[in-house]
C-alpha cells in the first residue's frame, strides 16, 4: 500500500491567536476606558490571556493604562482600565472619485484628524496616485511626530482586494490599474485597497451607527452608485471582490438610457452627472458640482428641493429592492441628499416602506465620509489582525512627495 503524505501544518493555531487578539483590541475599541477582567469577560478569554495581549499591544504603542486606577465595589486590588492610544499612529485614507482625489489622516478610533481634496488634472492613473502620494506627505507634515501605520484606498468600480487593484473603473477610464503596487511604491508603506461601499461598510461597523448589528447594508449613491452587504463579522467579496455591482439594477419608472442599451438602469438614473444635468435643464445651476444643487436647495429654490427629493425617493426604491433580497438588520445610505436634508431622508424612508424604515440610516461620517473610506480600509485590517498590521517591522518612514520628474503639486492642493 502507498504511503499517504502527511497532512500540511495547519494554520488554525496562528488564525486563534489573529482572532482572539482582534476581539481584545475590539472591546478597547468599543468600551474603552476598560478593565482587563471586563475584556476577558466580554470576550470569554481567559484574564491571563487578555492580560498578555494588553501587554503586547502596550509596547506596539496602541493601548496605555490610564491614569486613575478604579476599585471595583469598594474592595480588592484597584483595576487599571486601558484605552486605545490615539496619540502616536495615523493612518493614510485615500479616496479616488470621479473629479478629484480626498487624501486624509485618520487616528485609531477613526476620527479625520486631516484631510485635502485634490482636483484631477487628468485622470490618469499613474498621475492621480502620484499625486495622491504628495498629498498625504503633505499633510504628515501638518502632523509632526505621528507615525503612519498604512495607506487605505477606496475606489468606485470593480475593485480586487486581495491583488490591491482596480478591475475596471468605465468612468475613470481605468483598467487594471495596480493600485497597491503604485501606491506602495511612492510611500514605503503598506497599502491595502478595496471599493468604497465594502470600505464604508467596515467603517459603520467598527466606528459608526452599525456597530454590534449581526448584518448590514450599505448603499453608496455618487457618481458610482454600487452596494456591500456584511453578515457576522464579514464583508461579502465574491469571487475577485465582484460582489455589491448594482450598476445595472433596473429602477421601476427609470427614464434614462443607459450605455448597455436599456433604460432605466439604476447608476444612470441616480448618478450626480445626471442630477446635475437635470439640474442645468431646470435652470438651478450652470455647474456640474452636486454641491451647488445642495446649496440652491438650502436658499429656497423649489426645482432643487424637487430634484434632491426624487434621487432619494429612487434611492430608497433601490434599498427597498435590496432590503427584500438580503434582509439585513441595518441599511446605511451614503447620498448627498439623504446626507443633509430631513425632506430628503423622509422620501428614502418612505419609499422604503414604513415597517423598515426605522433600519434606514444616513451614513454616519457626515461630510467626512470620503475621507472616512479609504481611511477605513487600512483600519479594517489592523482591527482584524493587530499584531502584524501593527508589526514594529513594518516601514516606518512617511510617504514621500512625487517623484522631481512627476508635475509639482500647486499650493492651493496641497
Amino acid at each position: 500500500m502507498p504511503r499517504t503524505a502527511a497532512p500540511p501544518p495547519t494554520s488554525a493555531p496562528r488564525d486563534r491567536r489573529r482572532t482572539s487578539a482582534s476581539v481584545v483590541l475590539r472591546s478597547v475599541l468599543e468600551h474603552g476606558p476598560v478593565a482587563r477582567s471586563t475584556i476577558a469577560r466580554l470576550t470569554g478569554l481567559s484574564p491571563a490571556s487578555v492580560t498578555d495581549y494588553c501587554a503586547r499591544f502596550t509596547e506596539l504603542g496602541l493601548i496605555r493604562e490610564t491614569e486613575v486606577p478604579q476599585r471595583l465595589k469598594g474592595v480588592g486590588r484597584p483595576h487599571v482600565p486601558v484605552d486605545l492610544d490615539d496619540s502616536r499612529f495615523v493612518v493614510g485614507g485615500v479616496h479616488v472619485a470621479v473629479p478629484y482625489t480626498t487624501v486624509a489622516l485618520l487616528d485609531l478610533r477613526g476620527r479625520v484628524v486631516v484631510r485635502r481634496e485634490l482636483k484631477h488634472r487628468d485622470t490618469d492613473p499613474r498621475g492621480v496616485l502620484t499625486r495622491a502620494a504628495a498629498g498625504l506627505a503633505a499633510l504628515l507634515g501638518e502632523v509632526p511626530g505621528s507615525r503612519p501605520l498604512g495607506i487605505g484606498v477606496a475606489v468606485g468600480g470593480w475593485v480586487d482586494r486581495d491583488s490591491g487593484t482596480v478591475v475596471e473603473h468605465p468612468l475613470l477610464g481605468w483598467r487594471e490599474v495596480p493600485v497597491r503596487e503604485l501606491l506602495g511604491a511612492h510611500t514605503g508603506l503598506p497599502v491595502h485597497v478595496d471599493g468604497h461601499a465594502r470600505a464604508l461598510v467596515n467603517g459603520e461597523r467598527l466606528f459608526g451607527r452599525a456597530r454590534g448589528s449581526r448584518s448590514v447594508l450599505h448603499l453608496f449613491v455618487g457618481n458610482v452608485v454600487d452596494a456591500a452587504f456584511a453578515t457576522g463579522d464579514e464583508v461579502h467579496h465574491g469571487p475577485r471582490s465582484q460582489a455589491g455591482m448594482i450598476t445595472h439594477l433596473p429602477v421601476p419608472g427609470g427614464t434614462e438610457p443607459c450605455g448597455c442599451g436599456r433604460t432605466g438602469c439604476l447608476q444612470v438614473e441616480l448618478s450626480e452627472r445626471t442630477l446635475v444635468r437635470r439640474a442645468r435643464a431646470a435652470g438651478v445651476t450652470d455647474g456640474a458640482n452636486p454641491m451647488d444643487v445642495l446649496a440652491a436647495a438650502g436658499a429656497g429654490d423649489p426645482a432643487a428641493a424637487g430634484l434632491l427629493v426624487e434621487r432619494a425617493r429612487l434611492t430608497g426604491r433601490a434599498a427597498a429592492l435590496l432590503l427584500d433580497v438580503l434582509n439585513p438588520e441595518s441599511v446605511v445610505v451614503t447620498e448627498v441628499g439623504v446626507l443633509y436634508r430631513e425632506d430628503c431622508l423622509r422620501a428614502l424612508r418612505e419609499a422604503v416602506g414604513t415597517e423598515r424604515a426605522a433600519v434606514v440610516a444616513p451614513t454616519s461620517f457626515g461630510a467626512s465620509v470620503l475621507a472616512v473610506a479609504g481611511g477605513s480600509v487600512v483600519l479594517d485590517v489592523l482591527y482584524r489582525d493587530p499584531l502584524s498590521a501593527s508589526s514594529p517591522t513594518a516601514p516606518a518612514a512617511a510617504p514621500t512627495a512625487a517623484p522631481a520628474a512627476a508635475p509639482a503639486l500647486s499650493p492651493e492642493l496641497i
